[in-house]
């Protein structure tokens, strides 16, 4: 169903030359979506932000209360030029993102629109630096996060799914996708049973999940140890945020070349695809807005650590 999109983004994004404008040009032949391309410079590069509106027929872009659902594809780079040849692992968050919109912009015009808006974000950077990180290299970003959170985070999303490639660890043993607990203003909160019936449903597997800590959800720059950038998001919005990662048996570095399954992928298309139709029809939630209220009612606000902490905002 979604295998034929995710072929066409990984051949699309496996070059040395690809732009965020050759992205864009995917979807000229889709009039209703709109997509923006911004390209940003940094200490270590630059790279082409997108920003990809698939209209609902009752969603914010044309007036309606449908909430708005989000897909970030987080990553550091699709590449590490000229130090590794060929697209790396850590590019299939933006394949499966990019796909994903694809796969949804081509339902419209087989009459297959959702209710709500959906929006689709990520980056494109060919040429990405990589860095050191235990056990495995991490790909590095051109950019800072704030700077990633600031262009693939929008004010417009009510609930998020961050797709990232998570195959650098010791704690998923486990090759295809696997989802975090929800995420929501510094708390973590129980897996979306939704969710789980809806991997279960796209994978015709037991649905898997994987561990987050504190650390994982408080944002980058603060020397504390996080098992990748997939939670990220979730310190930049109120909204409610769930990892979707893309993982491995064996530990794989971000940076490594020959490393992206395109079935893996296509798995976690499929689920975004499906948990943006549930979400944007009132059949799926991520978290429980009773539940939510009643934890923040009886200890407070966590919202500390979406921020870098006592120390940095003492200075």
């Amino acid at each position: 169903m979604v295998l034929k999109q995710t072929l066409t983004v990984l051949e699309t994004l496996d070059s040395a030359y690809v732009t965020g404008e050759n992205v864009k040009e995917l979807f000229n032949q889709f009039p209703d979506v709109e997509v923006t391309v911004t390209t940003v410079t940094g200490n270590k590069g630059s790279t082409d932000f997108i920003k990809i509106v698939i209209p609902g027929t009752n969603g914010k872009t044309k007036g309606g209360s449908i909430p708005t659902f989000g897909i970030i594809g987080r990553l550091g780079g699709i590449g590490a030029r000229p130090s590794r040849i060929g697209l790396v692992s850590d590019a299939d968050g933006a394949v499966a993102a990019v796909a994903s919109a694809l796969k949804l912009a081509e339902m419209q015009t087989k009459g297959d629109s959702l209710k709500g808006d959906v929006i689709v974000t990520t980056h494109i950077c060919p040429d990405a630096p990589t860095l050191p990180h235990e056990p495995v290299d991490f790909m590095d970003s051109p950019v800072d996060i704030l700077t990633m959170n600031k262009y693939e985070v929008t004010a417009e999303m009510d609930a998020i799914i961050s797709i990232d490639t998570t195959k650098g660890n010791r704690v998923i043993n486990h090759k295809g996708i696997a989802i975090s607990p929800t995420v929501k203003e510094g708390y973590i909160l129980r897996v979306s049973d939704d969710l789980l019936r809806i991997m279960e449903m796209t994978t015709g597997q037991f649905a898997v999940t994987f561990p987050i800590t504190m650390q994982d959800i408080t944002p980058y720059g603060n020397n504390l140890y996080h098992i990748n950038s997939i939670l990220q998001p979730a310190v930049a919005t109120d909204a409610p945020v769930v990892g979707v990662a893309i993982t491995a048996q064996s530990i794989v570095p971000g940076c490594g070349t020959g490393a992206s399954h395109e079935t893996d992928v296509a798995d976690a298309v499929r689920f975004a695809v499906e948990v943006a139709k549930e979400t944007t029809n009132g059949t799926c939630v991520l978290h429980s807005s009773d539940e939510f209220n009643r934890i923040t009612e009886l200890y407070g606000s966590m919202k500390m650590l979406q921020t870098m902490g006592k120390k940095a905002s003492h200075q």
